[in-house]
């Protein structure tokens, strides 16, 4: 029985999750070739990171319970992904939007690790469906959440003390991220 779950949107990474043998992706960093849709200028912002997680599962009834087998992978979506170039007038400026959309990635790594190393522990009854979908809705809520903290504490990256913090705050996360 294969099951897919429904489209959500994030603040600033848009995720469609759908769930299936568990396998991570690894992290990346972006780079401005990451960035091909066409600029949205009047949203006031200069750059915009969708990412979609595709969540997939097969249920299989064995001993009384349910083994659920996961794919749950990360892509970069270039072609909905843009920056206004125009808008850009140095390298410095350059370096600073990749670093702040590297932390709209890492919000949506994050989520997809969390969502790995859950659904691993979870055992899985005749109401998987049910909570299989709870698993996502919190993990989701979670990290949606902290993508709107995110854009409101830094400005969109203008406040280079919170956006520092931020950076912190997100190498720590990678440095000490459990296993999956």
């Amino acid at each position: 029985m294969k099951i897919g779950l429904g489209r959500i949107i994030c603040a600033a990474v848009i995720c469609v999750w759908s769930i299936q043998a568990a396998k991570a992706q690894s992290y990346r960093q972006l780079t401005a070739a990451d960035f091909e849709g066409a600029p949205r200028s009047h949203t006031g912002v200069i750059a915009y990171t969708n990412c979609t997680i595709d969540f997939q599962y097969q249920a299989y009834r064995k001993n009384g319970y349910y083994s659920l087998t996961f794919d749950i992978q990360l892509m970069m979506n270039r072609n909905k992904s843009w920056m206004d170039k125009s808008r850009i007038s140095s390298s410095e400026m350059l370096a600073a939007i990749l670093k702040h959309e590297q932390g709209h990635y890492i919000i949506a790594y994050l989520e997809q690790q969390e969502l790995l190393r859950t659904v691993g522990k979870t055992r899985f009854g005749a109401d998987y469906q049910r909570i299989a979908q709870e698993i996502f809705d919190r993990i989701d809520a979670k990290y949606k959440q902290l993508n709107l903290d995110y854009d409101e504490d830094t400005g969109h990256m203008t406040n280079r003390v919170q956006q520092n913090s931020w950076d912190a705050y997100f190498r720590k996360r990678l440095e000490f991220m459990p296993p999956t």
